[in-house]
């Protein structure tokens, strides 16, 4: 929050050090501990930049938001060297989609009863998928949403805007597969769009199979990060895991995608006992060229996977079985509310994660929520509770009665799900139901 008002105007000052010396003179340190990150102030253009979420600069709209009750005016004068900054209320952007909306301050909506802020929202866009896999998909398949239940190219955007006026900072599209979804291009225009209002990052969970020759236009529209599954790096084994073809295809996608320069790209590789973690060390090894970060996930307890304990194997063991290759794989400081704990062999170009699930769960610093593709909420993968957006939306409800539904379904959420053992008893979607 800002602790003053003030005008500056530094003739002489690139926009870099003009903006770091305004804010060290009108933020109060102690109410933004999450500091200030300048690195994309330039003398030429108004780029990004954040405090604590919710403060930004934008290069096409000089006037934007930031932090939680006031906001940072940056207007240019009649050349880029000569900045002047004000502080002012919460200011108005446009957008050619999204006309004279008010950029507001993060919702009480979004915050849980245990003072968790959900800004990442996770949004299933279809049931569909062009593999198998065994731990996402029952051996008999599943049971598909009429279209006419799914959310329509226009409810997913106007949900979006709704959530990001409300804080959510970074949305990531799944599935199923979301490719096999006809309007991807255009869905992730129109998120695209909502940048100017808070939204940071789009990203995109796919298992890569026609991933390679869309990756261009899915880039000019906006896409920002990309989540490739891969379970095993033996073309026999993967088709025996997704029950499909298509391992050069999931190989080609991810070295088109490090040439796009998607950087770093994720691999999610959930580790199942007698079926890939003698691979542990292999997908490891594929860091030391290539700029990827190999996520290892423990195996978790969906509809119909038939997860038991005895297939799991846990963050510690994958970390003993590469330590007793590579002694020096260290730790590396992850961000706040990663789920993925993060790790390194030193002098490679990639590295390793480990999301822990079920023996190390993160539940304390979780900011997500999801949306299904037949358009419930979902506040917790893990929990079954869910409530009815699309019902809500189809029904005209106003905005401030989706807020209040919202926010009902935030504050049920729970400290921290059941428990490995629990969980598995608990009745859940398939995970294809979910959304990865």
């Amino acid at each position: 929050m800002l602790t003053k008002k003030g005008t500056l105007s530094l003739a002489s000052k690139p926009w870099r050090e003009t903006v770091q010396c305004f804010l060290k003179q009108h933020l109060s340190t102690n109410s933004c501990s999450g500091g200030v990150n300048n690195t994309n102030v330039n003398e030429k253009v108004m780029k990004t930049l954040f405090l604590r979420g919710r403060f930004c600069l934008n290069e096409n709209f000089p006037t934007v938001s930031v932090c939680r009750n006031r906001c940072i005016t940056i207007r240019s004068t009649s050349t880029a060297t000569k900045p002047v900054i004000n502080c002012e209320p919460i200011a108005q952007v446009e957008s050619s989609r999204f006309k004279n909306e008010e950029v507001r301050p993060f919702s009480d909506f979004l915050t849980d009863s245990f003072q968790r802020q959900h800004t990442y929202l996770r949004i299933s866009l279809t049931e569909r998928c062009n593999l198998r896999c065994q731990y996402c998909m029952p051996e008999n398949g599943v049971d598909l949403s009429p279209k006419t239940d799914l959310l329509s190219t226009k409810e997913i955007l106007n949900l979006s805007k709704l959530f990001v006026k409300e804080g959510i900072t970074k949305i990531r599209l799944t599935g199923g597969e979301p490719l096999v979804r006809k309007d991807l291009v255009e869905i992730i225009e129109g998120l695209n769009e909502l940048k100017p209002m808070g939204l940071e990052a789009i990203g995109i969970t796919t298992n890569g199979v026609t991933l390679s020759r869309k990756l261009p236009q899915l880039k000019q529209a906006g896409l920002d990060q990309i989540n490739i599954s891969l379970d095993t790096l033996v073309p026999q084994k993967f088709e025996f895991v997704t029950r499909r073809k298509g391992y050069d295809k999931v190989l080609r996608s991810i070295h088109s995608s490090i040439e796009h320069g998607f950087q770093p790209v994720k691999i999610n590789c959930v580790v199942m006992r007698g079926l890939n973690e003698d691979e542990i060390c292999d997908f490891v090894q594929f860091t030391q060229d290539n700029n990827v970060d190999i996520r290892f996930i423990e195996y978790m307890p969906f509809g119909g996977n038939k997860w038991n304990s005895q297939k799991m194997v846990t963050y510690q063991q994958m970390l003993d079985i590469i330590q007793s290759k590579w002694p020096d794989f260290s730790k590396l400081k992850d961000k706040d509310n990663d789920t993925s704990k993060a790790y390194k062999v030193p002098g490679f170009k990639g590295q390793v994660g480990f999301i822990t699930s079920m023996s190390e769960h993160f539940c304390g610093s979780c900011n997500r929520l999801r949306i299904t593709a037949d358009g419930n909420l979902k506040v917790c993968l893990h929990g079954n509770a869910e409530v009815s957006l699309r019902d809500a939306m189809r029904n005209d409800l106003p905005q401030e009665e989706m807020l209040e539904i919202i926010g009902a379904a935030v504050k049920r959420k729970k400290k921290q799900h059941a428990g490995m053992l629990n969980l598995s008893k608990m009745p859940n979607r398939p995970m294809i139901l979910i959304g990865g």
